[in-house]
This record gives C-alpha cells, sequence and structure tokens, in this order.
C-alpha cells in the first residue's frame, strides 16, 4: 500500500473508505456462495430433493477442503503482508511459492482419502439409504476438484494482499459464472443429473485456478522463482500456524453440519416429515442465508484495514465510527434478508424446485424459524473482525466461534428433546440471540477502554 492510501485511512471520510474496501470483499464473498447455490437450485428442478440431500451431504467435505484451502492461503497472505512491510521481498517471495507447493501436497492427499473413503464418509455426515447413491454420485466427482477449489480459495486473499482486489473478485466470478452457464446444460440438455451438476462446479473451479496461477505470473511485489517452490519445514509450520483461525472457524462449520445432518435423520425418522425432508430444507436455509451472511462479513472485512489503521494511529474516534457504521450497515442488510425471509418463505423455496406438500411446509418453517433472528448476527461478525483489526485474537475467536460452537451445537443436541425435528429450527435463533449478548458484552467492555485510551497522534 502506497504511502498516501496509508494516509487516506486516517483522514479519508468513512463512508467513502469503507465503500472502497467492502465492495470487492462482498462480491467476491457473495460469488463464493454461488457454485453450492446454483446446483441446489438446477439439481432441486432437475432431480428432485434427494438430489439437494446429496449436496448437503457432500458440503461437510467440501468445507473441509476450504478449511485446509483458507489456513494455507491466509496464512501466506499474513506472512507475505508482513514481510513486504519489513521490505523482505526474498522471504515474501519465499512464503507464495512454499504455501503454493503446500496446498498441492495436502490437496492432493485430501482428494486421494476423500475419494477411498467416500462412502463411510457419506454415512457420517448423514447420507440415508435413499439418499446415499446420489451423494457418491455427486460426491466422487466434487472430491476431484479439491486441489483447483482450494488453490483458487486460499491464494485469492494473496492476490488481493498484492494489490489486486478487482482481479481476485474477477477470478472467483469467472468460475460461477461457467459454473451457472454449465449447470442446466449438464442437467437438462444432457441429462447427467447431480454428476452434471459435480462436473460444471469443477470446471469452474478450474477456470478460477487457472486465472490465480496465471496472476501468480505477474505479481507485482516479488517475482517467485522454481528455488521458492522447494518446500521448508519451519516456514510451512509458521504459514499454518498464522492460518490457523481460519481453519478453525471452518471446521466449526463442518461439525454443526455433521451434528444438524444426524439430528434431522434422527428425529426427523419420527415424525410425519421423514428424514429427507428436514435435511434438505434445512440446508437450503442455510445456504440461502449464506448470501446474506456474504454481504456481512464483507462489510466487516472491509472495515478491518480502517478500524486497524486508525486504532494503531490512536484515532478512536475514527476506529468507533468505522465499528458503528459497519454495524449499522451489517444490521440493515440483515434486518431486510429477515423481512423477505419472513414474508415470501414460500417463493424463495419454490425457486429450488417443487416437491410434495410436506416438504413445502417444513421448508417455509425452516426460513421462518431458523433465520428468525439472524438480524443480531450482523453485529456479531462485525465485533468479531474489530477485536482482529485491534490485535485481540482471543476476544475476535471467541466472538466468531461463539454462534456455532458454543450455543448453536448444545442447542441442536437438547431442543429436539423437547420439541422433536422442529427443535433443530429453534437451535438458530437461540444461537443468534446468545452469541449477540455475548458480543454485546465484550464489544460494550473494548469500546469504554478506547474511550479511556490517550489519543496518539
Amino acid at each position: 500500500m502506497e504511502k498516501t492510501e496509508r494516509q487516506s485511512l486516517g483522514s479519508a471520510p468513512i463512508g467513502w473508505l469503507l465503500r472502497t474496501f467492502a465492495i470487492p470483499s462482498i462480491i467476491s464473498m457473495v460469488v463464493s456462495t454461488l457454485y453450492n447455490i446454483v446446483d441446489q437450485i438446477f439439481i432441486g428442478c432437475g432431480v428432485g430433493y434427494l438430489g439437494n440431500g446429496a449436496t448437503n451431504v457432500i458440503l461437510p467435505i467440501t468445507v473441509i477442503a476450504l478449511a485446509l484451502g483458507l489456513m494455507i492461503g491466509d496464512g501466506a497472505t499474513a506472512y507475505f503482508s508482513l514481510c513486504l512491510g519489513q521490505k523482505e521481498l526474498k522471504n515474501a517471495a519465499q512464503g507464495v511459492g512454499n504455501a503454493l507447493t503446500l496446498t498441492i501436497i495436502v490437496s492432493v492427499a485430501l482428494t486421494v482419502g476423500s475419494f477411498v473413503w467416500l462412502q463411510p464418509l457419506c454415512v457420517l455426515f448423514g447420507a440415508t439409504e435413499t439418499i446415499l447413491p446420489y451423494a457418491l454420485e455427486y460426491g466422487s466427482v466434487i472430491v476431484l476438484g479439491f486441489p483447483f477449489y482450494m488453490f483458487s480459495m486460499g491464494f485469492n486473499s494473496v492476490v488481493r494482499a498484492d494489490g489486486s482486489p478487482v482481479y481476485a473478485m474477477m477470478a472467483t466470478l469467472s468460475g460461477a459464472i461457467l459454473n451457472t452457464i454449465l449447470d442446466p446444460i449438464f442437467i437438462f440438455v444432457f441429462h447427467m443429473g447431480v454428476t452434471g451438476a459435480a462436473i460444471a462446479t469443477v470446471l469452474g473451479q478450474i477456470v478460477s485456478s487457472i486465472l490465480t496461477v496465471v496472476y501468480l505470473r505477474r505479481f507485482r511485489s516479488v517475482r517467485p522463482t522454481r528455488k521458492c517452490l522447494i518446500p521448508q519445514g519451519k516456514l510451512c509450520l509458521k504459514l499454518c500456524n498464522l492460518g490457523v483461525s481460519s481453519f478453525f472457524l471452518q471446521l466449526a462449520a463442518t461439525i454443526v453440519i455433521a451434528v444438524m445432518n444426524d439430528v434431522l435423520v434422527k428425529y426427523g425418522a419420527d415424525s410425519r416429515y421423514g428424514s429427507e425432508i428436514p435435511m434438505t430444507t434445512l440446508d437450503i436455509t442455510m445456504k440461502i442465508n449464506q448470501i446474506i451472511t456474504g454481504i456481512v462479513i464483507g462489510i466487516a472485512v472491509g472495515s478491518q484495514p480502517i478500524i486497524g489503521y486508525n486504532y494503531g494511529a490512536g484515532k478512536m474516534a475514527r476506529a468507533r465510527k468505522t465499528y458503528f457504521l459497519a454495524v449499522g450497515c451489517s444490521t440493515a442488510v440483515m434486518a431486510l434478508g429477515t423481512a423477505i425471509f419472513q414474508l415470501f418463505p414460500e417463493t424463495i423455496i419454490s425457486i429450488f424446485g417443487s416437491e410434495s406438500e410436506l416438504y413445502r411446509e417444513f421448508a417455509v418453517k425452516s426460513l421462518k424459524i431458523f433465520l428468525l433472528l439472524i438480524a443480531l448476527n450482523g453485529f456479531q461478525l462485525c465485533t468479531g473482525v474489530f477485536f482482529q483489526a485491534i490485535g485481540k485474537p482471543v476476544q475476535a475467536t471467541l466472538v466468531s466461534l461463539s454462534r456455532q460452537v458454543l450455543f448453536l451445537l448444545p442447542a441442536l443436541v437438547i431442543l429436539p428433546r423437547f420439541l422433536g425435528v422442529e427443535g433443530a429450527l429453534w437451535a438458530g435463533p437461540v444461537g443468534d440471540a446468545c452469541a449477540f449478548v455475548l458480543a454485546l458484552t465484550l464489544g460494550f467492555l473494548e469500546l469504554r477502554k478506547l474511550d479511556s485510551r490517550s489519543v496518539r497522534l
């Protein structure tokens, strides 16, 4: 970042800064959710809810791949930025090269392991006898794309750190567009079912990966050489340590999905909805929410450099103003999403295919109950990033993981014992409310410290 750009963080209008930093992040975050969403829509229309259930079963395996990719990629980004700031260009190039090699090794190992043990993994993640054939058909193709998926997602942040956020955005967008085009062709024209959807997804990931590889040969800051590709144990370990928080955040999502699927299958079997309908419809609900959440995460990530710079410069008023503006924008987005989900659930569900009356009934319940209090999530997400920006990793991790790990998981286990399968739906607002209270408490205490800290100019 140039000197004038650094200075603008401390002087330019907060609103303008937030728009500048947030918009590319928002687009990248939203687009990254489209792969599974698009598959879900076209599979729902062309195959049915059993096909959608298959994507839900494979999702935890995909999230593990994403977690590993982000651990290496985000770790490389942190190391890369640190080295650039210290004018250690050789070490910066070495970090990028080692991250590339490590990604290849880990992704190939994960692909082989996932392919060999695909069936037991599907059973572990909630596949019923009816859904299992679809899950194996879909998953056997998806896992083959893991090297491309992990590389494109992990190194997207490295490209942004090199000063090319627009290129990073376009690389992600290109893959999503191709997936969107190919999905209906493979499903409806060639009648390839879930296999066609999986192939379309992998081809999109390949395109994104190729564009990222092309950029690595045109780095602005450094020129990674072949020597940089030779892995160094200590450096690889450091990259993983720097990115381990990203890994745990994604891993938490995997655990939640696995527990949720098991709960829905168990208690759904004892209800009039059966096992497949609750699992499929709640998966659709969570993926719909991912779009709204992606916008909020983009806003929060966009606020991070502004808050961090002004906090470090002692300009507490600007740091506080940025935080409150990000919270306000995020809450407004989430509130709008809540209104849409509560008022038009049938319309939204119809996008993903029309099934039985029981399917539509539970799908509507999923949207209206599970997403009842998501307006509170904007505050929680922005507060987690706020703590990260001011150098409070413990508080940041606690707030970020609170909804899924501390509150949602226990609610998923406890509430269905009393409310049956619908208890899994009420676990959503319970987790949202509890996470909000925790974020509010920690955020309030930290803001009081800001008030008492002397301004350093």
